[in-house]
């Protein structure tokens, strides 16, 4: 029987990588794995970071799915955050097979806990692509910066950023893989298939391999188009999100869906 005010690991998996995950804590003493999305918090001391939450949904973890998962749950509750607690706990998750993001991969977060990312301004594809994997299944508040290309290594040693998709660091193209595949790799992220599937279409676009998926010159086409509508990269990158939530959307739901115009036209009524 379901635990009362909880979530399973299905449900929570079909909110995975979508605007409409909720905010999930991890509250377990140490493991290196982490469900996607998770930050890790000290279930003692909720008193003092519950306070510093959005005021969204939150599903919080511990091993198990027990007391301390349901404790702090409960404490949320009670600030005012609709918090649920994971069924089965960290150990449900990762025994159904779930996605679980390896936790050193990740980047040191900066005093407001946020990781912090820099790469070059004026992106197109991997530069849109990135920051949604990052945002959507590694830190929800990540901070971008864009930034002329010859700054990239300044910004990232005066304001401890990450750098990615720039040439000679640790987050770039790898051979025939673009960044986008180099960090599904890396985060762990490679069972997801919908990920997969939509690496594909990002590496065509990336690399000019519109031979790899049909839907790469789609892709690049919108990626070019969106770079021509917006001078602020950072309301490209909102502009490239929606963009992106639906072809992960399509690469999970509806590969196998048609469309055609006989198929939406309304049948004759009997009798006519």
């Amino acid at each position: 029987m379901p635990a009362f005010n909880s979530i399973s690991a299905d449900q929570l998996a079909r909110l995975m990588g979508t605007p409409a995950a909720p905010v999930i804590i991890d509250v377990r003493p140490g493991g290196e794995g982490l469900i996607p999305g998770a930050r890790r918090y000290a279930a003692e001391d909720v008193a003092g970071w519950a306070g510093s939450l959005a005021r969204r949904p939150t599903v919080v973890v511990c091993v198990k799915g027990e007391e301390r998962s349901a404790g702090v749950a409960a404490w949320l509750r009670s600030a005012g955050i609709d918090a649920e607690m994971l069924e089965g706990g960290f150990d449900g998750w990762a025994a159904a097979g779930q996605p679980v993001v390896a936790a050193s991969a990740i980047p040191p977060r900066n005093a407001d806990g946020h990781t912090v990312w820099v790469t070059r301004a004026r992106p197109k594809v991997d530069r849109i692509a990135c920051p949604w994997l990052i945002r959507r299944f590694v830190d929800p508040d990540a901070v971008l910066l864009f930034v002329a290309p010859g700054e990239v290594a300044g910004v990232a040693e005066r304001f401890g950023a990450t750098p990615f998709d720039v040439d000679g660091v640790f987050w770039s193209h790898r051979g025939e893989l673009c960044t986008f595949d180099v960090m599904i790799e890396q985060f762990g992220l490679g069972g997801v298939d919908a990920l997969q599937r939509l690496a594909v279409v990002v590496r065509g676009a990336d690399t000019a391999r519109l031979d790899l998926a049909p839907q790469a010159a789609g892709l690049l086409a919108l990626s070019l188009g969106l770079s021509r509508m917006f001078t602020d990269d950072l309301a490209q990158l909102d502009a490239g999100m929606i963009l992106y939530d639906a072809l992960y959307r399509w690469c999970r739901d509806a590969v196998d869906e048609t469309h055609d115009w006989v198929s939406h036209t309304p049948k004759p009524r009997a009798g006519r």
